[in-house]
């Protein structure tokens, strides 16, 4: 059976949220707004400059670093990349909570938790994790992430108050936060539907829009037919041809596993609209 394969983008954005080394650092002056910090070695030797950007600083909200730190001053913090001809950056924020940051770098990638939902938005679900620190929420969905069904908002997935088991996707440190998948749990429905390339399908219409319509094909399983495959006839918008609920007879093109999608075809020899 074929597995999908990661997609490698999101694999790249992971890697540079990954939680860095942990270094001590002397406060040795502002830059604009960025504070400039020095290397303090085991033998309390100063070494390398760095800095630290104001959205870095603190999670606390400060205008300038100077009212967050002091010249002299020494902090713990993270160190999260090389910019600026290879200058060295740190975030302070990432150290500031050493029962936060205990939590997160034991949340590894891959690790199934469970939690209590606390709000439901347009953009995600957040989530009270299990074990967290007392008065953080630290866990969030992405709509992506929800479900494997297509869902116009994440009120179709969950709700608050709802008991929710998931897998980390990644916990950041730098945010505070533990990215979630719900449907990681779940085996990918299109896993089962990729042996379908080349059949032909009847299934209803569940979604018109300006460059096609969606066609439900199995239970979970959606694919797209472009409104080129719908008629020949010049025409703006497809609802001027079908209508949601209405059954089309299409042949599956494509099935791309990495993407989720599947991509569909006129039917040879079916009548167009």
């Amino acid at each position: 059976m074929p597995e999908p394969s990661r997609d490698p983008r999101l694999e790249a954005l992971i890697n540079r949220l990954r939680p860095g080394p942990v270094r001590t650092v002397r406060v040795i002056g502002f830059d604009g707004t960025d504070v400039l910090v020095r290397f303090v070695d085991a033998e309390g030797e100063e070494a390398e400059v760095g800095r630290i950007p104001l959205r870095e600083a603190s999670m606390r909200q400060a205008e300038h670093p100077s009212e967050l730190f002091e010249i002299g001053q020494e902090i713990v913090a993270e160190e999260i990349g090389r910019w600026r001809e290879g200058q060295l950056h740190f975030s302070a924020r990432a150290c500031e909570v050493p029962a936060l940051r205990s939590f997160l770098l034991a949340m590894g990638r891959g690790r199934v938790v469970t939690g209590t939902v606390s709000g439901v938005h347009d953009f995600g679900v957040f989530v009270h994790l299990d074990g967290e620190p007392k008065g953080l929420c630290t866990g969030f969905i992405r709509v992506p992430d929800l479900t494997w069904t297509r869902i116009n908002h994440p009120s179709e997935a969950v709700e608050a108050g709802q008991r929710v088991t998931a897998e980390v996707i990644i916990a950041e440190t730098r945010s505070g936060q533990v990215t979630l998948s719900l449907k990681a749990l779940r085996e990918d429905p299109l896993i089962r539907f990729a042996d379908q390339v080349g059949q032909v399908l009847t299934g209803p219409i569940t979604k018109i829009i300006p460059f096609g319509v969606f066609v439900q094909l199995a239970p979970e399983v959606e694919g797209l037919l472009h409104l080129s495959e719908l008629t020949d006839e010049p025409v703006e918008t497809p609802d001027q041809l079908v209508e949601e609920g209405e059954l089309l007879t299409v042949r599956v093109a494509e099935v791309d596993l990495q993407r989720h999608r599947v991509r569909l075809s006129a039917a040879d020899g079916a009548d167009r609209p």
